[in-house]
């Protein structure tokens, strides 16, 4: 029997996750961004900006950009590493990549584009000088098998970023669960036309690990100098960790 796993609250058989998940992003794929801005207020390109700083990627770097989705952070990073270093858009998720896609063409950038698996990484060991997870995370089923393949790919010195729903500021709770149950799923219903969509990322953000655990958990994958940043009282926080 296949091992159970959460999808949201509901506790599903590992095998089933994945393609539950792939339906989730299938259906709101083309108004991803704009949901994006309606749900944050436009701060998730605050998030990304933060986590684009933190980086500190230069001119020839390789970076991985994993469940990359519309493409963001690769258009961010693409511009860093010029034409001397490289920049991979991947997803497991081929109707985001194929948006993200788009819209890196349609603004002229040319990057590598590739469907793969977080938890089986098609890339040599010692390869990437910086890997980033935005937003994806949470919805892996095998967590530490993931952080494991990004610490493989990373050169030594190489540097993991993991920007991510977290553990919100314990006063605002109440008030951040109103707005979670309530106005996401209503936003998902009339903008993205999937309330169960948004039903499900409430859901998920309250199964993720904390900011505590998942340090832990990058520590235990075997990054080193892990750390977080919290962002807007704990609503998404930044961690990062280095490969010795």
């Amino acid at each position: 029997m296949s091992k159970l796993t959460h999808f949201g609250f509901q506790k599903i058989g590992e095998h089933e996750k994945t393609e539950k998940v792939a339906e989730v992003f299938d259906r709101v794929a083309t108004r991803y961004d704009l949901m994006n801005d309606l749900m944050s207020g436009g701060l998730h390109r605050l998030w990304k900006a933060f986590a684009v700083s933190q980086a500190g990627v230069r001119k020839g770097f390789r970076v991985l950009d994993v469940a990359g989705g519309t493409g963001d952070l690769t258009r961010s990073f693409s511009k860093q590493v010029g034409a001397e270093g490289e920049v991979w858009l991947t997803d497991i998720n081929e109707t985001m990549l194929q948006q993200g896609r788009d819209r890196l063409l349609n603004k002229g950038i040319v990057v590598p584009v590739m469907v793969c698996d977080a938890e089986d990484l098609p890339f040599p060991d010692d390869y990437f000088d910086r890997v980033i997870v935005s937003f994806g995370l949470r919805n892996m089923t095998h967590k530490e098998k993931a952080l494991s393949e990004m610490n493989r790919v990373l050169k030594s010195g190489g540097k993991l970023l993991v920007l991510e729903f977290s553990k919100v500021w314990k006063p605002l709770q109440n008030l951040y669960d109103m707005y979670s149950f309530s106005v996401l799923p209503w936003l998902g219903k009339h903008v993205a036309k999937s309330a169960d969509s948004y039903r499900y990322l409430a859901e998920s953000i309250r199964v993720h690990p904390d900011q505590a655990t998942l340090q832990k958990m990058m520590e235990e994958a075997g990054f080193v100098c892990a750390r977080f940043f919290n962002l807007t009282a704990g609503v998404v926080a930044l961690h990062t960790g280095m490969k010795l």
